[in-house]
């Protein structure tokens, strides 16, 4: 069965005094300036975290097994002090460096991966489009082998970790042309930045995770050599889908690390705030959701780390492709629903404070609802488990 071991608790107590001292006191700040702090990626990089899952040939500290779940604490401690540098990491490897690990030639992952595992650059994935959300098999952006280069034209959404000062690349999905059976041919592409005709977009004005960087994408005649293909043509679709399997645990242990965090400020708001000459603690209507947020917590964990168990365990070759596909999606939708109705109860706790932005409780109100949304939605996850207990698709 799985349990998290001493190694995991040591690197999880590291993770969380780096969060305190070098994301806590600025997060205020950076969040309402909607500042992207750079020059802490590389000190991520020093720790390690983004080499968690990276082979040392290629400058990563993959080791002895358990990468995945060494991950998801690291992404839980970050979320635990703000979401926007949890979704900082989680997509910096799960869909920056695990495509290009796992799909990627030697070439291509001796030249991108050293300086990515070590946090002196980023990398985004391309996948969503303006009018291409859940339905990625419509893509419309379209690549053409020309004189052996590809010529790549079209637009992505959403794209994190795309227009960083550090950010290298951007893999993108595109058609390559048409199946058989009239079917889109979908294949990865890797732009690097700066290519001629890649225009990275302004940022986007969002609801939250205004720490993150997010933008549009586009692609004008881009021209990248043959050789920039990731995997094999015509597989970029299932490309997507199996690293948004592992993408759903990593964005559970961020929705983790945010009912744990409402659960602490709750707890201790609980204790210090007074009402009628007693801590509002006293009274059942707080002291009731306060014990839900604690269940909350203890079943987002539970379901999480499995989840993150099971991938280990997949890439020890001791579990199945099926069983992780649906933990992660169990997963995904139960912490991220639940990290929403964590952030609602934390409000009505607060109060008039909960609706303050000098209350991290906000901050965390705002950043929640994507949970809901990315790599996924709620719809989506429900769909996915339907399909994985045998219902028809």
């Amino acid at each position: 069965m799985f349990e998290l071991s001493s190694d995991h608790e040591d690197f999880r107590r590291t993770v969380r005094d780096f969060a305190e001292q070098e994301i806590a006191p600025h997060v205020h700040r950076w969040d309402r300036e909607h500042h992207f702090p750079a020059d802490l990626i590389p000190k991520m990089g020093e720790m390690g975290l983004f080499g968690l899952v990276v082979p040392e040939e290629f400058g990563g500290h993959a080791g002895d097994g358990g990468e995945f779940t060494y991950l998801c604490v690291a992404i839980e401690e970050l979320g635990r002090v703000d979401q926007s540098m949890g979704i900082t990491l989680e997509a910096g490897v799960g869909l920056g460096i695990n495509p290009i690990l796992t799909y990627g030639t030697q070439e291509q992952k001796a030249r991108w991966l050293p300086d990515l595992a070590a946090g002196r650059a980023l990398a985004g994935f391309g996948l969503t489009e303006p009018d291409c959300g859940s339905d990625a098999s419509g893509t419309k952006t379209k690549a053409e082998l020309v004189d052996g280069q590809w010529v790549v034209n079209g637009a992505k959404a959403f794209i994190t970790n795309s227009g960083t000062e550090i950010t290298s690349l951007v893999t993108a999905t595109a058609r390559t042309g048409t199946r058989e059976n009239g079917k889109p041919e979908i294949s990865a592409i890797m732009i690097p930045s700066g290519t001629p005709g890649f225009t990275v977009e302004a940022p986007y004005d969002k609801l939250g995770w205004n720490i993150s960087d997010t933008h549009g994408l586009n692609f004008d005649n881009v021209r990248v050599p043959e050789e920039n293909l990731l995997g094999a043509r015509g597989k970029g679709y299932a490309q997507f889908l199996a690293t948004l399997d592992d993408g759903r645990i990593a964005i559970a242990a961020l929705a983790l690390g945010c009912i744990q965090r409402m659960l602490e400020e709750c707890t201790r708001y609980a204790n210090e705030r007074m009402a009628f000459g007693k801590p509002i603690g006293v009274n059942q209507g707080v002291s009731f959701q306060v014990a839900d947020l604690a269940v909350m917590a203890e079943n987002a964990r539970l379901l999480t780390y499995r989840a993150a168990w099971l991938k280990d365990e997949l890439d020890a070759g001791r579990r199945s492709h099926t069983e992780v596909k649906q933990a992660a999606s169990i997963a995904k939708l139960y912490t991220s629903e639940a990290a929403v109705t964590s952030t609602r109860i934390a409000t009505q706790i607060f109060g008039g404070n909960g609706f303050m932005e000098e209350y991290p409780v906000a901050r965390f109100y705002r950043d929640s609802k994507i949970l809901e949304i990315g790599e996924g939605t709620s719809e989506v996850q429900r769909m996915l488990i339907a399909r994985g207990l045998g219902l028809p698709a």
